[in-house]
């Protein structure tokens, strides 16, 4: 969040998660233009089109890198990943890669007894405090020796900036718990009456108080949540919930130039953080303490058909790999360049990255792990990040360029998210970032409908992290029913394959904020993602080069 107001807000709503909505918008995200006027990705004919030819599936593993899979989920325990090597809860490395019963996956981010990291502190705070006490004192960084000691030295200055917390900070806090506050004290009257603790104003507005009481506490928690801007979809006790999280991490960020972060990585996990050799700590809790937002990534990957929705003959061979390597807080490189190792070398063809930082000092470690990947021929899917930056001035991390290399990656795809004129008004929103120097394609990233931890549960979140995965399905649904295809031809055929308004120039508006901009001032491609078009491409790419690819298969390593 930026400034208290409806911008604020409306930058708020990306984690905001949404229990229930209108039908029309669920699974909206596979829609098709043509059909529905709905921009969607058009998986169903994707699915359509796959019913006309004789190919069929073959398995494909696809690794979510995130904050844990709930593995519980009855649409999603079937598609889980098995390490077919290792025998389950024997307490045995059985198959020898160093990590024991790793049945689904692995958790960077456990200790050998079991505990789990949960917040962990953001990379400014962590560089800050590192480097405190050598550069606090100096002025000059001519006085400093080497190169990579001035370089440390800017770093340490960045994060410091980044630390700074402002009187507009404060103001903007103390805004955010007064509305918290009072949407508390509101609600509290409302729901005693209406006996329902998890109100949304979609309910409230129906609803009929006896006493004058809660009569003016209804009305004034309705325009209370119009004024701030928070959809009228969002139930009461997660809105709570997210408020208060939101005021705890940002009082935290309050103090942070003050109070160094715990080191809690020491007292769980106790590797050695600065050897990257030292490498099967961890457990295999995929799930962890908060799988929220890993598990809503997995059923995108998995993008579970409804059950108006027959495809069970075309429905790919997805296999979800579980890899836990980020905290609520900032991942820590070095679990990130292990988790990707960890994915290639068991398997994983795909690799789903929806995370992100300002800061990442151990870069080179995360840019050898997606060259490693490149080199086995592994896809990286990553999300743009949701705070509105042009990544062609602005680094976020990781970064398909590496200073180290000297190269780009060109097995990372990057994905901003994209919207619907029945959601928001407009193709773009207000939170991705963008930038065709960085950013690739566009996804379907506001109110996206998937699978929340729960035998059953579902429910609504929105920011670049669910474009990704979308994403990851078909590049997934490619390799599953082409797995000739490189990873660097999926993403191309990604790339060429988008959905492009007739008029190329055209330019859409960015809810909230007084601009436009044209789809390719967003990503290189210039488009939305589309299933059907990618499909219909890969297969005639098959098609045409026949030959080049026997070519190919009988030289590949077996």
């Amino acid at each position: 969040m930026k400034k208290v107001s409806m911008l604020l807000i409306g930058c708020f709503l990306q984690i905001l998660s949404i229990a229930q909505t209108n039908v029309s918008s669920k699974n909206w995200h596979w829609k098709d233009y043509k059909k529905d006027t709905v921009h969607g990705i058009s998986l169903y004919q994707a699915y359509e089109f796959l019913s006309k030819t004789e190919k069929k599936s073959t398995p494909i593993i696809v690794a979510i890198l995130d904050g844990g899979i709930d593995t519980n989920h009855l649409e999603l325990k079937n598609k889980l990943w098995v390490n077919q090597k290792e025998i389950p809860n024997n307490g045995i490395d059985d198959d020898n890669n160093g990590f024991v019963d790793d049945i689904h996956g692995w958790n960077f981010l456990g200790g050998k007894d079991g505990r789990n990291i949960d917040k962990a502190a953001d990379e400014k705070s962590r560089i800050y405090h590192t480097y405190k006490s050598q550069f606090e004192s100096i002025t000059d960084s001519t006085r400093l020796k080497t190169a990579l000691q001035k370089k440390l030295y800017q770093t340490w200055k960045q994060a410091a900036a980044a630390l700074a917390f402002s009187n507009q900070d404060a103001a903007n806090l103390q805004y955010i718990k007064m509305a918290r506050n009072a949407l508390q004290r509101l609600g509290k009257v409302i729901s005693r009456e209406m006996n329902d603790s998890n109100f949304t104003i979609q309910n409230l507005e129906t609803f009929q108080p006896v006493g004058r009481i809660t009569l003016e506490a209804k009305m004034a928690y309705i325009k209370s949540v119009q004024i701030i801007g928070i959809e009228k979809e969002t139930p009461y006790a997660e809105m709570m919930d997210d408020l208060n999280e939101y005021i705890e991490g940002k009082e935290k960020s309050s103090m942070a130039k003050l109070t160094p972060p715990e080191n809690i990585r020491a007292e769980i996990i106790k590797d050695h953080y600065e050897d990257l050799f030292d490498n099967h700590y961890g457990n295999n809790d995929i799930m962890g303490p908060n799988s929220k937002h890993g598990t809503h990534v997995a059923g995108l990957v998995a993008s579970i058909p409804d059950s108006d929705w027959q495809i069970s003959k075309l429905y790919p061979s997805i296999q979800i790999m579980g890899v836990r390597v980020v905290p609520d807080g900032d991942e820590y490189d070095k679990d990130i360049a292990l988790g990707i190792r960890y994915a290639v070398d068991n398997g994983a063809k795909i690799i789903n990255m929806s995370f992100g930082k300002s800061f990442s000092p151990e870069q080179p470690w995360v840019d050898s792990a997606i060259r490693y990947a490149a080199k086995k021929d592994v896809l990286l899917i990553h999300s743009a990040g949701n705070e509105f930056y042009d990544l062609d001035n602005i680094q976020v991390y990781p970064n398909p360029y590496s200073s180290t290399f000297q190269d780009t990656a060109k097995n990372v795809l990057t994905v901003a998210a994209s919207s619907d004129l029945f959601i928001n008004g407009s193709l773009l929103t207000d939170f991705s970032n963008f930038g065709p120097k960085i950013v690739d394609v566009l996804s379907p990233g506001n109110k996206i409908y998937s699978t929340f931890p729960g035998a059953t549960n579902h429910g609504y979140l929105q920011g670049t992290s669910m474009s990704a995965p979308i994403v990851s399905h078909i590049a997934a649904l490619i390799r599953s029913y082409y797995p000739p295809l490189t990873a660097i031809e999926v993403k191309k055929i990604i790339m060429q394959s988008v959905w492009k308004p007739v008029n190329h120039n055209e330019s859409f508006s960015i809810p909230q904020k007084v601009e436009n901009k044209k789809l390719q001032e967003i990503a290189f491609a210039g488009g939305i993602v589309n299933a059907a078009n990618a499909l219909i491409m890969a297969n005639e790419y098959i098609q045409k080069n026949k030959s080049l690819l026997k070519v190919k298969k009988v030289s590949s390593p077996k």
